[in-house]
């Protein structure tokens, strides 16, 4: 993360703020990893995340407002479009990750299961799934084009936990491979990515919705 060289304070034009937000808690009775797949949206209190969220963002100078094509993200960024009276872009390149225990339960029993070892063969690529250079490469392709469509102001791109996580550990410089256990993006959390002209200057990470964490359900596949 780079910082002014000249010492000299930045000016206001040249500081742009992308917020990558994880949407709300999914109504999913069943359970199910439910990854790219259709028909899962926002439980109520999910919704009332996302309301959270616009209200917390609601005086910020926010220009440009990205979802990722899944319900879940749409309904996550309606409200914060609505309070600043912009339209939702949708960014294919945000989506959730490709997965291939989609679809499934996600017991330790159904992941550990003999029929599944094959796909633990390479947990640094990882070899279940889409691979993590790839995800932090589309990631860091939208939100380049997020901050050039803000540029000097803010905005937000609404995404899911892994691509967010990700897209972090290749800004700060970690290993892409993880502990899933160990993500710092709950739900409805905010990572933002402080530029100064096109140079990142700084990461913080809050989660407005705090308050509604305690009722919300384990998020499978979010």
């Amino acid at each position: 993360m780079g910082q002014s060289t000249d010492g000299a304070a930045a000016r206001a034009d040249d500081l742009t703020v992308v917020h990558l937000m994880r949407h709300g808690e999914v109504h999913n009775p069943e359970g199910v990893l439910y990854g790219r797949l259709d028909g899962f949206h926002l439980s109520t209190l999910g919704t009332d995340m996302a309301r959270l969220v616009a209200a917390h963002l609601a005086t910020n100078d926010i220009t440009c407002v990205v979802a990722s094509p899944l319900e879940r993200a749409q309904e996550t960024a309606a409200p914060i479009a609505a309070d600043h009276d912009v339209e939702i872009r949708t960014d294919p390149r945000v989506i959730e990750s490709e997965n291939r225990f989609e679809g499934r339960g996600v017991s330790a029993g159904e992941l550990l299961h003999p029929r599944n070892w094959h796909l633990f063969r390479d947990v640094t690529k990882p070899s279940w799934g889409e691979p993590y250079e790839q995800i932090a490469v589309r990631m860091l392709a939208a939100i380049a084009d997020a901050r050039d469509a803000a540029r000097g102001h803010e905005a937000v791109i609404v995404s899911h936990q892994l691509p967010v996580w990700t897209v972090r550990n290749k800004l700060e410089g970690r290993r892409l491979w993880h502990d899933p256990r160990k993500r710092e993006c709950t739900l409805a959390s905010l990572t933002s990515l402080t530029y100064q002209g096109d140079e990142l200057a700084s990461i913080t990470y809050s989660e407005p919705a705090a308050s509604l964490l305690v009722g919300a359900s384990k998020s499978v596949g979010a």
